[in-house]
């Protein structure tokens, strides 16, 4: 199954990623300056993906990727991938697993995976 998964950019704005069942990241979506903005654009991918365009775009290396569009507006764009047939896999995870998807929301912490050398020291095991 796919998951979505919300987090802060550097500069302070939202994003999210849908990830596969193997946990590699298949699209990043835009910046949003509010996290709810966010929440909105996942159910919305949730409750009809049906609605959105996959349009099918290649690099001048001969890479290939989509992006996720909704009237005209790019919600999202995808993954690089090597062939044609692999684009084709990662839109199709996205139809078949994102209604089903769970949400994690890494927005809040200020580092998912905290500095090994912080929870040593609240620990006391290190001087």
């Amino acid at each position: 199954m796919g998951m979505f998964v919300i987090s802060k950019r550097f500069n302070g704005e939202y994003k999210f990623v849908f990830t596969s069942r193997k946990g590699k990241t298949i699209f990043t979506s835009i910046s949003c300056k509010q996290k709810s903005d966010c929440e909105l654009m996942i159910a919305a991918i949730k409750e009809n993906i049906g609605l959105f365009a996959f349009t099918k775009n290649g690099t001048a290396s001969g890479k290939y990727f989509f992006r996720l569009s909704k009237g005209g507006l790019v919600l999202a764009t995808s993954r690089k991938y090597s062939t044609e047939l692999r684009l084709k896999k990662g839109i199709d995870e996205i139809n078949k697993y994102a209604p089903i998807a769970e949400l994690l929301d890494f927005s809040e912490n200020e580092f998912a995976f905290p500095d090994a050398d912080a929870v040593f020291l609240e620990a006391g095991e290190m001087d």
